[in-house]
């Protein structure tokens, strides 16, 4: 029995929208296939999520044909067939032999697509900087007649303007969030391992909202006292304690798009200085999200919250957001000093507004939003308080 294909997260006219955008870059580049290894590119244009990028696999775009190629494991192919939009024939398994081979890989098998549909002579875009260096160098030894062009950013920035369709998952995945988030505050308690509250977290995350379950995890900060501080640590084994202040990111996630939001929580009353710093950070958050508009730039927003909590006192070295959707970051336009990527509407950021002041404090909110055609749109709803436990 074949494998059918599972609900489609985005209608075929959707798919082939984005594509038909890939394609006309493509010509402009004067690139006639592009091979792409990104995986959250792959999810872009295909709807595949599955966990197989540990091993090698390509997306091939070719300017001639309506849908892409997809080159990936035997095993993984299954999974393929079951969540992209494209026609069975359009998903190419290697052998396992390719796997653990010092002599051949995953990429040998993209190459000889490439020969056996006369594309090996062409102009071919390849993801250079998401390949080792000993892939790339494959590519051109393997394909002497091509012009190689490096093409590794072509989609991402294409993925940075969301369609409406694309918005609609995103407030689907800030709605898990938001309930992640006042889940937290039910489960922080004295005396409760951080492990526990994040295991409930992270029920919640897959659980869902609004009857739209979860559909990944993805990575969860949090840290308690005296561990404030760090930006990027895990869970660990400690237990919560009376006076302790807990910092919280989390994201929920549909078909591969995240909503990030972070949070900040204190078992009993806050301390003065955390207090302070709450309304300050909060203040240059409203300031930051009323200079959001279309001709405006990234520079301009970091600016704003910049200005806003250095009169009062405060710094914060990091930047102040970056574009969000498939996955967390989409390395493409941050929301700091001196980017001048100008905001339009349907882009999407995560405002990153965590701070970390010292060793052992720090302080941290966020949101998610959308550029509007007149503003802003944040997606995540949290209230924006220090909770209280």
């Amino acid at each position: 029995m074949n494998i059918s294909r599972g609900p489609q997260a985005f209608p075929r006219s959707e798919y082939l929208r984005r594509l038909g955008s890939v394609k006309f870059e493509m010509g402009r580049c004067d690139i006639d296939a592009l091979v792409v290894s990104d995986q959250h590119n792959i999810t872009y244009l295909t709807g595949y999520t599955a966990l197989s990028a540990y091993v090698p696999q390509a997306v091939v775009v070719s300017i001639r044909e309506e849908e892409p190629t997809f080159i990936l494991r035997r095993c993984d192919a299954p999974a393929a067939i079951h969540q992209c939009f494209m026609e069975r024939d359009k998903i190419v398994a290697y052998p396992e032999a390719y796997i653990g081979n010092p002599d051949k890989d995953g990429y040998d098998a993209v190459v000889d697509y490439l020969e056996d549909v006369g594309l090996a002579s062409r102009g071919i875009g390849i993801e250079l900087c998401c390949l080792p260096s000993q892939s790339a160098e494959k590519f051109r030894m393997r394909l002497p007649s091509a012009t190689i062009v490096d093409a590794t950013k072509a989609v991402t920035w294409i993925r940075l303007i969301k369609s409406d369709l694309e918005i609609a998952v995103m407030r689907e995945a800030a709605a898990i969030s938001d309930a992640a988030i006042l889940r937290a505050a039910e489960v922080i308690r004295p005396g409760v391992r951080e492990a526990d509250a994040c295991a409930e977290i992270v029920a919640t995350l897959v659980r869902g909202a609004n009857g739209k379950p979860g559909s990944g995890i993805e990575g969860i900060s949090l840290c308690s006292s005296p561990r404030t501080g760090t930006c990027h640590i895990p869970w660990s084994e400690d237990v919560f304690r009376y006076g302790s202040q807990v910092n919280l990111e989390i994201g929920g996630a549909r078909y591969g798009y995240c909503a990030g939001l972070m949070r900040t929580y204190t078992i009993g009353s806050p301390s003065d200085r955390l207090r302070r710093v709450h309304e300050i950070q909060v203040a240059g958050l409203e300031v930051a999200l009323d200079a959001i508009r279309p001709g405006a730039t990234c520079s301009d927003v970091a600016n704003a919250f910049n200005r806003s909590i250095e009169k009062r006192g405060l710094k914060k070295e990091t930047r102040c957001g970056y574009a969000h959707g498939i996955g967390w970051l989409e390395p493409t336009a941050s929301l700091k000093d001196g980017d001048m990527t100008e905001l339009l509407p349907n882009m999407t950021f995560h405002l990153m507004l965590g701070n970390w002041i010292e060793e052992d404090f720090g302080y941290v909110i966020s949101e998610t939003f959308r550029v509007t055609d007149s503003g802003v749109e944040v997606l995540t709803t949290a209230p924006r308080k220090i909770f209280e436990i």
